[in-house]
């Protein structure tokens, strides 16, 4: 039988992919405890450990966080301190954009009982919360960080979000599991959408890498389940509606309600009747 491990050609594979990878990219479980100890702390509802911190220790709190998102930040950056810091220097307007979108799912959420139970156990706000950390930390060098943390949140919730995707004020995604949202995508203020939407792009050619290729969606528009938006000139005008199950690949006025047309056929007991609706 064969055993890799006396395979001197599989061995010295490994060691040259181990010796070329080594040092050049940060540790995955680091930074999924990066993320789970700063959502914790920023909000205590996230939480692993039951326990609640003065302002001193939040403060040294911080001071740690900071500390390990620079050994995180290492492998990527010329000046990872300065990163990290200026990292933290936005984390009060994070907060303050994630207060804002749990606000928006409780009010848009009927079996929502309080902004509490929004934050500790809605998979949605959680993968919102995951994008906006990783988008106040994408920049040029030091992208696949918050690739990571955006793709630890979609293991968790079925939610894929890009880290760099622009994403206005007081976003809701509700039941959220299948959402994808692509890099280039800019959604506005006040925008719900529900699960297994897409907000993707018509061709995924890698020339297309650096070039708008997912769709633009306006202030307070909705997106019902399964709905597909596809393409960069693509643009949803403001307080429209897009119905479930809709395939969208050309803009829309604002306003505008777009939705499929189909017929669905019940046969009664008699088989002789059937029912339109």
């Amino acid at each position: 039988m064969y055993n890799p491990c006396d395979d001197d050609e599989f061995l010295t594979e490994l060691e040259k992919d181990h010796q070329n990878s080594g040092g050049t990219l940060p540790s995955r479980t680091g930074t999924e405890r990066f993320l789970q100890e700063l959502l914790g702390l920023i909000f205590p509802q996230l939480a692993t450990e039951d326990r609640y911190r003065t302002g001193a220790e939040v403060a040294a709190e911080l001071v740690r966080l900071e500390r390990a998102l620079t050994r995180l930040l290492v492998p990527l950056s010329a000046d990872p301190g300065a990163a990290a810091r200026r990292f933290m220097s936005e984390l009060p307007g994070v907060r303050t954009l994630l207060q804002e979108d749990a606000l928006a799912i409780e009010r848009g959420d009927p079996a929502a009982h309080s902004l509490d139970e929004v934050i500790a156990a809605y998979p949605g706000f959680y993968a919102i919360a995951a994008y906006r950390v990783a988008h106040a930390l994408y920049a040029p060098g030091v992208r696949i960080l918050p690739r990571l943390i955006t793709e630890y949140a979609h293991r968790l919730t079925g939610v894929d979000i890009h880290p760099g995707a622009q994403i206005g004020h007081s976003f809701c995604i509700d039941h959220a599991t299948g959402v994808v949202i692509g890099e280039t995508t800019e959604i506005g203020d006040g925008v719900k959408i529900y699960q297994g939407v897409t907000l993707g792009a018509l061709s995924v050619a890698k020339d297309l890498q650096n070039t708008r290729r997912h769709p633009r969606v306006g202030d307070g528009v909705v997106i019902y389940a399964n709905a597909t938006i596809l393409g960069g000139a693509t643009v949803i005008g403001e307080q429209s509606v897009i119905g479930g199950g809709a395939w969208v690949t050309f803009s829309v006025p604002p306003r505008s309600i777009v939705y499929n047309r189909a017929e669905i056929h019940v046969r009664g007991e008699d088989e002789g009747i059937i029912f339109h609706i």
